[in-house]
């Protein structure tokens, strides 16, 4: 019985320094600032906490590269909108001028066109239509 005792004793001692070398495999590839905290944590609730702090990390990187094209957006908008800004200027000066001009025309000759029409519609000629 004691080579039983013995060899189950052997089993569990070399189960244990299987065991040690994880944890030292583990907390080698820790920092510093990691390793204090390590033996109070469990491999699992490490793994948990390095996978949020990645997540974490990533979020951010994700939201500067958003502001850091937004921005470039914004200058782009801004650099290509000048150049609308003055076309819509632009046009609408020539279309007041045009307005004025035509305009002009009505003052001068509306009464003229307006004689017209009304000799055009008391002057009325019927004629039968053609076949």
């Amino acid at each position: 019985m004691s080579a039983q005792n013995s060899a189950g004793i052997q089993t569990l001692l070399d189960a244990e320094r299987d065991a040690q070398k994880i944890v030292q495999q583990g907390t080698s590839s820790m920092c510093c600032c990691h390793r204090a905290s390590a033996n109070t944590y469990s491999a699992r609730e490490y793994r948990t906490k390095r996978v949020k702090d990645a997540r974490n990390e990533a979020q951010k990187e994700i939201d500067d590269y958003k502001k850091e094209k937004e921005r470039d957006y914004q200058k782009f908008d801004k650099e290509h909108s000048s150049g609308n800004q003055k076309a819509e200027e632009d046009a609408k000066k020539e279309t007041d001028i045009k307005v004025k001009e035509i305009d002009d025309i009505g003052k001068k000759s509306g009464s003229k066109v307006v004689d017209q029409l009304i000799a055009a519609v008391t002057n009325a000629k019927p004629e039968p239509p053609r076949k």
